[in-house]
Protein backbone atom coordinates (compact mmCIF):
# COMPACT_ATOMS: atom_id res chain seq x y z
CA UNK A 1 0.00 0.00 0.00
CA UNK A 2 1.49 3.30 -0.94
CA UNK A 3 0.23 6.19 1.40
CA UNK A 4 1.64 7.98 4.07
CA UNK A 5 0.16 5.05 6.59
CA UNK A 6 3.12 2.98 5.63
CA UNK A 7 3.08 -0.20 6.68
CA UNK A 8 1.03 0.77 9.81
CA UNK A 9 -2.27 -0.46 8.25
CA UNK A 10 -0.78 -4.19 7.96
CA UNK A 11 1.45 -4.06 11.13
CA UNK A 12 -0.87 -1.94 13.92
CA UNK A 13 -4.21 -3.30 13.25
CA UNK A 14 -5.65 -6.76 13.75
CA UNK A 15 -7.56 -7.59 10.84
CA UNK A 16 -6.65 -11.27 10.95
CA UNK A 17 -8.72 -11.85 13.86
CA UNK A 18 -12.04 -10.14 14.37
CA UNK A 19 -14.99 -10.76 16.96
CA UNK A 20 -17.94 -12.06 14.83
CA UNK A 21 -20.41 -10.47 18.03
CA UNK A 22 -19.38 -6.96 16.40
CA UNK A 23 -19.71 -8.31 12.67
CA UNK A 24 -22.66 -6.57 10.95
CA UNK A 25 -22.82 -9.03 8.06
CA UNK A 26 -22.22 -12.42 10.03
CA UNK A 27 -25.49 -13.44 9.82
CA UNK A 28 -25.88 -13.04 6.22
CA UNK A 29 -22.31 -14.26 5.55
CA UNK A 30 -23.24 -17.73 7.67
CA UNK A 31 -26.58 -18.22 5.93
CA UNK A 32 -24.84 -18.41 2.58
CA UNK A 33 -21.23 -18.78 3.06
CA UNK A 34 -19.58 -22.54 3.26
CA UNK A 35 -16.62 -23.47 5.77
CA UNK A 36 -15.10 -26.23 4.72
CA UNK A 37 -11.31 -27.55 4.99
CA UNK A 38 -9.71 -27.89 1.11
CA UNK A 39 -7.03 -30.27 -0.12
CA UNK A 40 -4.51 -27.71 -0.45
CA UNK A 41 -3.17 -28.34 -3.76
CA UNK A 42 -6.84 -27.31 -4.97
CA UNK A 43 -6.09 -23.65 -4.41
CA UNK A 44 -4.72 -21.54 -5.97
CA UNK A 45 -3.81 -17.93 -6.13
CA UNK A 46 -5.56 -15.21 -8.72
CA UNK A 47 -2.92 -14.70 -10.85
CA UNK A 48 -4.86 -10.55 -11.45
CA UNK A 49 -3.83 -10.06 -7.72
CA UNK A 50 -1.13 -6.82 -7.91
CA UNK A 51 1.05 -8.40 -4.95
CA UNK A 52 3.18 -10.64 -6.49
CA UNK A 53 6.29 -10.55 -3.52
CA UNK A 54 5.81 -11.54 -0.54
CA UNK A 55 8.53 -11.69 2.62
CA UNK A 56 10.56 -14.68 2.96
CA UNK A 57 11.55 -14.45 6.65
CA UNK A 58 7.76 -13.08 7.38
CA UNK A 59 5.98 -16.45 5.62
CA UNK A 60 8.93 -18.82 7.57
CA UNK A 61 7.77 -16.92 10.40
CA UNK A 62 3.98 -17.36 10.10
CA UNK A 63 4.50 -20.99 8.81
CA UNK A 64 6.47 -21.51 12.33
CA UNK A 65 3.19 -20.51 14.06
CA UNK A 66 0.76 -22.35 11.67
CA UNK A 67 3.18 -25.86 12.47
CA UNK A 68 2.30 -24.91 16.49
CA UNK A 69 -0.67 -23.37 16.51
CA UNK A 70 -2.86 -24.66 13.28
CA UNK A 71 -4.01 -21.57 10.30
CA UNK A 72 -6.00 -19.44 13.35
CA UNK A 73 -8.33 -17.45 10.49
CA UNK A 74 -9.62 -19.21 7.34
CA UNK A 75 -8.61 -17.96 3.98
CA UNK A 76 -11.38 -16.73 1.90
CA UNK A 77 -11.86 -18.28 -1.94
CA UNK A 78 -14.57 -18.31 -4.84
CA UNK A 79 -15.20 -21.72 -6.80
CA UNK A 80 -13.85 -21.81 -10.31
CA UNK A 81 -14.54 -25.58 -11.95
CA UNK A 82 -12.10 -27.94 -9.82
CA UNK A 83 -9.96 -25.26 -8.31
CA UNK A 84 -10.74 -22.84 -5.13
CA UNK A 85 -9.02 -19.55 -5.87
CA UNK A 86 -7.74 -17.32 -2.90
CA UNK A 87 -9.53 -13.98 -2.72
CA UNK A 88 -7.99 -13.05 0.73
CA UNK A 89 -5.39 -15.17 2.73
CA UNK A 90 -2.77 -16.07 0.30
CA UNK A 91 -0.40 -15.50 3.15
CA UNK A 92 -1.56 -17.94 4.72
CA UNK A 93 -2.12 -20.56 1.97
CA UNK A 94 2.02 -19.69 1.32
CA UNK A 95 2.75 -20.53 5.12
CA UNK A 96 0.69 -23.53 5.12
CA UNK A 97 2.09 -24.98 2.02
CA UNK A 98 5.69 -24.48 3.71
CA UNK A 99 4.35 -25.81 6.78
CA UNK A 100 3.50 -29.36 5.12
CA UNK A 101 -0.01 -29.22 5.46
CA UNK A 102 -2.30 -31.27 3.09
CA UNK A 103 -5.66 -29.08 3.84
CA UNK A 104 -6.44 -25.65 4.89
CA UNK A 105 -9.27 -23.97 6.79
CA UNK A 106 -11.24 -21.77 3.69
CA UNK A 107 -14.87 -19.50 3.56
CA UNK A 108 -16.20 -20.74 0.15
CA UNK A 109 -18.02 -18.23 -1.74
CA UNK A 110 -19.47 -17.50 -4.85
CA UNK A 111 -18.42 -14.98 -7.16
CA UNK A 112 -21.73 -12.96 -6.62
CA UNK A 113 -22.12 -13.80 -2.96
CA UNK A 114 -18.66 -12.36 -2.19
CA UNK A 115 -19.49 -9.26 -4.10
CA UNK A 116 -22.70 -8.79 -2.63
CA UNK A 117 -21.56 -8.89 0.90
CA UNK A 118 -18.75 -6.33 0.24
CA UNK A 119 -21.63 -4.26 -1.11
CA UNK A 120 -23.87 -4.90 2.31
CA UNK A 121 -20.86 -4.15 4.30
CA UNK A 122 -20.11 -0.62 2.36
CA UNK A 123 -23.69 0.00 2.98
CA UNK A 124 -23.52 -1.04 6.54
CA UNK A 125 -20.59 1.24 7.30
CA UNK A 126 -21.92 4.22 6.26
CA UNK A 127 -25.19 3.87 8.33
CA UNK A 128 -25.03 6.33 11.32
CA UNK A 129 -26.04 4.10 14.17
CA UNK A 130 -23.46 1.76 14.07
CA UNK A 131 -21.26 2.15 17.64
CA UNK A 132 -17.32 2.58 16.97
CA UNK A 133 -16.51 -1.18 17.12
CA UNK A 134 -18.59 -1.89 14.58
CA UNK A 135 -17.58 -0.17 12.10
CA UNK A 136 -13.85 -1.23 12.70
CA UNK A 137 -15.16 -4.70 12.19
CA UNK A 138 -16.85 -3.41 9.01
CA UNK A 139 -13.10 -2.05 8.07
CA UNK A 140 -11.36 -4.83 9.13
CA UNK A 141 -13.55 -7.34 7.67
CA UNK A 142 -13.01 -5.61 4.23
CA UNK A 143 -9.47 -5.64 4.78
CA UNK A 144 -9.44 -9.63 6.21
CA UNK A 145 -11.96 -11.22 4.01
CA UNK A 146 -11.80 -8.53 0.36
CA UNK A 147 -8.27 -7.95 0.50
CA UNK A 148 -8.88 -4.29 0.38
CA UNK A 149 -6.50 -1.82 1.72
CA UNK A 150 -7.39 1.40 3.93
CA UNK A 151 -7.08 3.69 1.09
CA UNK A 152 -9.82 1.14 -1.27
CA UNK A 153 -12.24 1.17 1.97
CA UNK A 154 -11.82 5.33 2.36
CA UNK A 155 -12.97 5.35 -1.19
CA UNK A 156 -15.73 3.02 -1.06
CA UNK A 157 -17.30 4.22 2.50
CA UNK A 158 -16.60 8.06 1.93
CA UNK A 159 -14.08 8.38 4.50
CA UNK A 160 -10.44 9.97 4.23
CA UNK A 161 -8.16 6.92 4.78
CA UNK A 162 -6.52 8.14 7.94
CA UNK A 163 -10.10 8.13 9.56
CA UNK A 164 -10.51 4.66 8.50
CA UNK A 165 -7.10 3.68 10.05
CA UNK A 166 -8.09 5.25 13.17
CA UNK A 167 -10.60 3.86 13.50
CA UNK A 168 -9.51 0.42 12.81
CA UNK A 169 -7.08 0.66 15.74
CA UNK A 170 -10.29 0.35 18.51
CA UNK A 171 -9.56 -3.31 17.44
CA UNK A 172 -6.36 -3.26 19.53
CA UNK A 173 -7.99 -2.56 23.18
CA UNK A 174 -8.93 -5.62 25.00
CA UNK A 175 -12.27 -7.31 24.64
CA UNK A 176 -13.90 -5.73 28.08
CA UNK A 177 -12.61 -2.03 27.37
CA UNK A 178 -14.11 -2.97 23.48
CA UNK A 179 -17.65 -3.92 25.45
CA UNK A 180 -17.62 -0.89 27.60
CA UNK A 181 -17.23 1.21 24.31
CA UNK A 182 -20.54 -0.27 22.94
CA UNK A 183 -22.33 -0.67 26.14
CA UNK A 184 -21.67 3.00 26.74
CA UNK A 185 -21.83 4.23 23.49
CA UNK A 186 -18.44 5.76 23.73
CA UNK A 187 -17.45 7.33 20.46
CA UNK A 188 -14.17 6.65 18.64
CA UNK A 189 -12.58 10.29 19.14
CA UNK A 190 -13.04 10.30 23.09
CA UNK A 191 -11.56 6.62 22.77
CA UNK A 192 -8.10 7.58 20.22
CA UNK A 193 -5.93 9.09 22.71
CA UNK A 194 -5.99 5.41 24.86
CA UNK A 195 -5.00 3.29 22.13
CA UNK A 196 -1.50 2.96 22.74
CA UNK A 197 -1.76 4.06 26.37
CA UNK A 198 -1.03 1.09 28.95
CA UNK A 199 -3.79 -0.91 30.01
CA UNK A 200 -3.82 0.77 33.71
CA UNK A 201 -3.41 4.15 31.86
CA UNK A 202 -6.76 2.90 30.29
CA UNK A 203 -8.52 1.40 33.30
CA UNK A 204 -7.93 5.08 34.83
CA UNK A 205 -9.05 6.91 32.66
CA UNK A 206 -12.40 5.35 31.09
CA UNK A 207 -14.02 5.91 34.37
CA UNK A 208 -13.71 9.41 33.98
CA UNK A 209 -14.75 9.52 30.67
CA UNK A 210 -17.85 8.07 31.49
CA UNK A 211 -18.81 9.07 35.05
CA UNK A 212 -17.56 12.81 34.14
CA UNK A 213 -18.57 12.86 30.80
CA UNK A 214 -14.60 13.56 29.64
CA UNK A 215 -14.42 14.92 26.34
CA UNK A 216 -11.87 14.01 23.41
CA UNK A 217 -10.06 17.15 23.88
CA UNK A 218 -10.01 16.75 28.44
CA UNK A 219 -8.54 13.04 27.37
CA UNK A 220 -5.74 14.58 25.06
CA UNK A 221 -5.12 16.98 27.35
CA UNK A 222 -4.82 14.42 30.28
CA UNK A 223 -2.80 12.06 28.30
CA UNK A 224 -0.63 14.57 27.46
CA UNK A 225 -0.05 15.96 30.81
CA UNK A 226 0.66 12.47 31.66
CA UNK A 227 2.99 12.33 29.33
CA UNK A 228 5.48 15.54 30.38
CA UNK A 229 4.53 14.06 34.08
CA UNK A 230 6.20 10.77 33.39
CA UNK A 231 8.74 12.28 30.99
CA UNK A 232 9.90 14.65 33.73
CA UNK A 233 10.16 11.41 35.75
CA UNK A 234 12.49 9.76 33.90
CA UNK A 235 14.67 12.78 33.57
CA UNK A 236 14.62 13.10 37.42
CA UNK A 237 15.13 9.23 37.55
CA UNK A 238 18.43 9.16 35.34
CA UNK A 239 19.58 12.45 36.85
CA UNK A 240 19.89 10.44 40.10
CA UNK A 241 21.48 7.49 38.45
CA UNK A 242 23.80 9.49 37.60
CA UNK A 243 24.90 10.54 41.64
CA UNK A 244 23.89 7.08 42.57
CA UNK A 245 26.47 5.97 40.28
CA UNK A 246 29.03 8.37 41.42
CA UNK A 247 28.62 8.15 44.94
CA UNK A 248 28.57 4.58 44.79
CA UNK A 249 32.02 4.78 43.02
CA UNK A 250 32.96 6.71 45.93
CA UNK A 251 32.58 5.32 48.67
CA UNK A 252 32.50 1.79 47.64
CA UNK A 253 29.33 0.78 48.45
CA UNK A 254 25.68 0.45 46.77
CA UNK A 255 23.90 3.97 46.84
CA UNK A 256 20.18 4.29 46.49
CA UNK A 257 18.60 8.42 45.79
CA UNK A 258 14.65 8.46 46.69
CA UNK A 259 12.70 11.13 46.47
CA UNK A 260 14.68 13.52 49.63
CA UNK A 261 16.42 10.26 51.21
CA UNK A 262 20.07 9.39 50.61
CA UNK A 263 20.51 5.42 51.30
CA UNK A 264 23.92 3.89 51.42
CA UNK A 265 23.60 -0.31 51.50
CA UNK A 266 26.20 -1.64 53.18
CA UNK A 267 26.83 -5.81 52.75
CA UNK A 268 29.05 -5.92 55.91
CA UNK A 269 29.69 -4.66 58.83
CA UNK A 270 33.16 -4.06 57.30
CA UNK A 271 31.33 -2.22 54.75
CA UNK A 272 29.70 -0.42 57.18
CA UNK A 273 32.89 0.93 59.62
CA UNK A 274 34.64 2.00 56.27
CA UNK A 275 31.96 4.06 55.09
CA UNK A 276 31.55 5.46 58.38
CA UNK A 277 35.21 6.58 58.51
CA UNK A 278 34.82 7.76 54.62
CA UNK A 279 32.27 10.04 55.53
Amino acid sequence: MKSGLGRGFDSLIPTELFDDEFDITAAEDKKESELKELPIDKVVRDEEQPRKEFNKEAIEALAASIKEHGVLQPIVVTKEEDKYKIVAGERRWRASKLAGLDKIPAIVRSIDLQKRLELAIIENAQREDLNAIELATAYAKLKAQFNLTAKEIAARVGKSESSVFNTMRLLNFPDDVKQTIVKEKLSEGVMRPLVTAEPEMVKKVLPKIIEEGWTARKVERYMADNKKKSSASLIKKDNYRKDEDALSAKYGVGVKISGRSLTFKCKNEKELRELISKL
